[in-house]
């Protein structure tokens, strides 16, 4: 990411997606999307959890969310707002 080192995080290797329901649980997912840290590398499914994140009240993955925008295709954001509202559903 352009702006923000996520080399200098560390990371919760506990978080996994089931029972991600906190803000900092989602933003660590994030964040490990978004280096490719223990997962595959994919910055539409880090926009999604950042989204999800943010929407939870963690006030700095809107920051990381609009970084990762600004080096992503509208498609590509369009698909990671898709995957958030479907997270949402259930």
């Amino acid at each position: 990411m352009a702006r923000r080192d996520t080399a200098s995080f560390a990371f919760d290797d506990t978080v996994g997606t089931m029972g991600a329901d906190t803000g900092e649980s989602l933003f660590q997912l994030g964040l490990k999307h978004a280096s490719g840290r223990g997962v595959e590398l994919d910055y539409v499914e880090a926009h999604k959890w950042f989204n999800l994140a943010t929407l939870k009240g963690h006030t700095e993955a809107r920051g990381y969310r609009s970084d990762l925008a600004g080096e992503m295709s509208r498609q590509d954001v369009a698909a990671a707002q898709a995957r958030a509202r479907a997270w949402l559903r259930g």
